[in-house]
């Protein structure tokens, strides 16, 4: 049974089809990925997922007592605000500065807990928000542009922030992302969307699909090889294969182009 599944989902919005028909699922210990240009329902989405929206038809299936923990694409400070960041991990409610160490810990800042919010890098910060996410042993991680305004160096360790969390925790993981040259290659199964679920599958399948290119261009072809991400386990949805664990960091060779939209 799935974590967290979606059937035939439709979401109207005055009238007008924001998502029309989707389904999606997620499975223990995989990596999956939205895809799509801007206004193709991947934020909706989430929404519905999570239980923020009803959807006007289709079904969510939830496993019971699922717990989600959620990392934004960013937060609003107040410079003159000041606050520490184990102050910051323990709202809205308390938790115990063992288990705020840990969260830190995993999220890859040891050392941070009684530095300002302020103070930290883009970086720093969203690992912060992981952290903050982590508190709840989520069962479903999702990250919702959760790299936005970070260089490809930073994205690049914050992924590989991820598969060490996913794997730690084998928890499911749903990331929203437009950075194509590294979400490609940091998922199991990557889903373009735009307002339905255009193709889906392994990256490499996907980034060779009309409809993909269509919508993103060829130019994300190339661009796989700055985060190469496989594995050492086997998803029976996906196409079954073996991968060797390899993380390899080279030069992006192509930028996504912009194509047209699909109708």
């Amino acid at each position: 049974m799935s974590l967290l599944s979606a059937s035939k989902v439709t979401v109207l919005d005055r009238g007008r089809v924001i998502l029309d028909a989707v389904d999606i699922s997620l499975e223990a210990g995989e990596i999956v990925t939205l895809v799509g240009p801007n206004g193709s329902g991947k934020t909706t989405l989430v929404r519905v997922l999570v239980g923020a929206r009803r959807p006007d038809h289709g079904s969510v299936t939830r496993t019971p007592g699922l717990r989600i923990g959620y990392v934004p694409q960013r937060v609003s400070l107040d410079p003159s605000m000041p606050m520490t960041v184990e102050r910051f991990l323990a709202l809205p409610r308390q938790h115990g500065r063992q288990r705020v160490a840990a969260a830190l810990a995993e999220a890859g800042l040891p050392d941070v807990a009684q530095q300002s919010l302020v103070s930290l890098s883009g970086g720093q910060l969203q690992r912060v928000l992981l952290a903050r996410a982590l508190l709840v042993d989520p069962q479903v991680l999702v990250l919702d542009e959760a790299t936005q305004g970070l260089d490809q160096t930073g994205s690049a360790a914050f992924y590989q922030r991820i598969e060490s969390v996913r794997e730690s925790l084998q928890c499911a993981v749903l990331m929203v992302s437009h950075e194509l040259h590294v979400v490609m290659s940091a998922s199991d199964r990557v889903v373009c969307l735009n307002g339905h679920v255009c193709c889906h599958g392994a990256p490499d399948v996907v980034a060779s699909r009309p409809e993909y290119r269509a919508l993103f261009g060829t130019g994300t072809g190339g661009a796989l090889a700055l985060y190469r991400h496989d594995h050492d386990h086997v998803h029976d949805h996906v196409h079954e294969h073996v991968h060797d664990h390899i993380h390899e960091h080279a030069e992006q060779s192509g930028t996504p182009e912009s194509g047209s939209s699909a109708p």
